[in-house]
C-alpha cells in the first residue's frame, strides 16, 4: 500500500523551487534552503518531520505542497498540486505533517482527494504554548459576533469606570454600577432576552391577524399583575420593617397580591385553552390542566403566608361565622393557625387532583386501573 506524507504550508513562497516538491532528496535539499534563509523558520520542523514519517513507514512518498498568501486562491494552489500528486502516484492513503495549527486548516482539501490515515503536527516545544494561544486569539479576534459579544462590554466597562469614579467619587460605587451592568447583560445573554424581544413584534402581529384570544388575556393578565403588586406594595408598606422584619413584610406583599396574580394566572391560561379550542386540533392534557395548576398554587401561597402572618400576631385567627339554613343551624366555629394552613393545603390538592382528573377526561387520555377479579 503506498502513502503519501505531505508537508503541507500556507504563507511565504519556498526559496528557489516551485511547489509541489517530490522526493526525499528535493525535501533534503529545501530544509537546507529553507533553514540558511530563516533558521527560525517553522517550516524546517515540518520537512525533517515530514522525512522521519516518510523513513518510518514502506513504500512511502514524502511530498512538500505549499500556498502562496492566506486567499482562496492559496486554497486552490494546494488543491491543483495535491490533484497533479494523485494523478502522477496514485496513493492508496495520506499522512499529513503540519507545522501550525492554521496549516491544518487545509487538511479537509486532502481529505476531499484522498484518504487521510493521519494529521502529524509538529511545533516546538517551547512554543507549543504560545503558538496555541496565538492562533486561538486570532481566531477569535476575527469573529464578528465574539468581539461584539465579549470585546465591547469590556472596553465599554473600561471607559465607565473612571467616568463614574469622577461623577460620584466612590470606587466602591463605580465597582457596584459596573458589575451590577455587567450581571443584567449576563443575564440578557444567558436568558436569550435579546431573542425572545426579536421574535416579539412577529408574534404579537400573527396574533393579531390569526385573531387569537389569548393576545387579549395575556394583556389583561398583564394588568391584573401589575394591580397585584401594587396591592401587595401597598400593603406591605403600611407596615413598619423595623418592628416586623423582612419575611413579615414578604409574606404580607404575598398575601395581598397572591388572589390578583392567581387571577392573572389564569386569565392567561384560559385564553390559551380557548386558543386550542378555536383551533380544533384537539386539547393537550396540558392546557386543560393549567387552569387548575394556578388556582392550586395560589392556595397553597394564600395559605402558608397567612399562617405565617396569623402566627407572627398581624392577623387574628380564622372565625366561621353562625349560620343556619332552614332547620339546621352552624354555631360557627374558630380555626387556629394550623387548621387554616391545613384547609388551604387540602384544597389546593383537591383542585390540581380536580385538574388532572377533567384534563384527563377532555384529552381522551384517561388512565384506567385494572381489577384483578380472584379466582371463585
Amino acid at each position: 500500500m503506498s502513502t503519501l506524507v505531505v508537508c503541507l504550508h500556507r504563507g511565504e513562497p519556498l526559496p528557489g523551487v516551485d511547489p509541489p516538491v517530490v522526493g526525499r532528496a528535493a525535501v533534503e535539499s529545501l530544509v537546507t534552503a529553507v533553514g540558511v534563509e530563516d533558521p527560525e523558520d517553522s517550516r524546517v520542523n515540518c520537512l525533517l518531520e515530514g522525512l522521519r514519517v516518510a523513513d518510518d513507514l514502506s513504500d512511502a512518498t514524502v511530498a512538500v505542497i505549499s500556498g502562496t498568501g492566506e486567499t482562496v486562491s492559496a486554497d486552490r494552489q494546494v488543491a491543483r498540486q495535491i490533484d497533479d500528486l494523485v494523478a502522477e502516484f496514485d496513493p492508496d492513503s495520506a499522512v499529513v505533517v503540519v507545522d501550525s495549527a492554521e496549516d491544518e486548516r487545509l487538511v479537509p482539501i486532502i481529505e476531499s482527494r484522498l484518504p487521510v490515515d493521519a494529521v502529524d503536527r509538529v511545533v516546538v516545544r517551547q512554543a507549543r504554548d504560545i503558538e496555541s494561544t496565538y492562533y486561538l486569539l486570532k481566531q477569535f479576534l476575527a469573529d464578528e459576533q465574539l468581539r461584539k459579544t465579549v470585546l465591547v462590554p469590556l472596553g465599554a466597562a473600561l471607559i465607565a469606570f473612571p467616568a463614574l469614579l469622577f461623577v460620584a467619587d466612590s470606587p466602591a460605587l463605580a465597582v457596584g454600577t459596573i458589575a451590577a451592568a455587567f450581571g443584567v447583560y449576563l443575564l440578557y445573554k444567558g436568558l436569550g432576552i435579546g431573542t425572545y424581544l426579536a421574535r416579539l413584534p412577529g408574534d404579537i402581529r400573527e396574533a393579531l391577524y390569526s385573531g387569537q384570544v389569548s393576545l387579549v388575556t395575556y394583556v389583561v393578565a398583564g394588568g391584573l399583575a401589575l394591580v397585584g403588586a401594587f396591592a401587595g406594595v401597598l400593603s406591605a408598606s403600611s407596615m413598619r420593617a423595623e418592628a416586623v422584619g423582612v419575611v413579615i413584610l414578604g409574606m404580607r406583599f404575598a398575601f395581598d397580591a397572591v388572589p390578583w396574580l392567581t387571577a392573572a394566572a389564569l386569565a392567561a391560561s384560559t385564553g390559551r385553552l380557548l386558543d386550542e379550542l378555536i383551533q380544533d386540533e384537539g386539547i393537550g392534557s396540558a392546557y386543560v390542566n393549567l387552569p387548575f395548576v394556578a388556582v392550586a398554587v395560589g392556595l397553597a401561597v394564600r395559605g402558608f403566608s397567612a399562617y405565617f402572618l396569623e402566627r407572627s400576631g398581624v392577623f387574628e385567627a380564622m372565625r366561621v361565622p353562625a349560620t343556619e339554613f332552614g332547620p339546621i343551624a352552624f354555631d360557627g366555629l374558630v380555626l387556629t393557625s394550623a387548621e387554616r394552613l391545613a384547609v388551604f393545603i387540602i384544597a389546593s390538592i383537591f383542585v390540581s387532583l380536580v385538574g388532572v382528573r377533567v384534563a384527563a377526561y377532555i384529552s381522551g387520555n384517561d388512565v384506567e386501573v385494572p381489577i384483578e377479579e380472584g379466582s371463585s
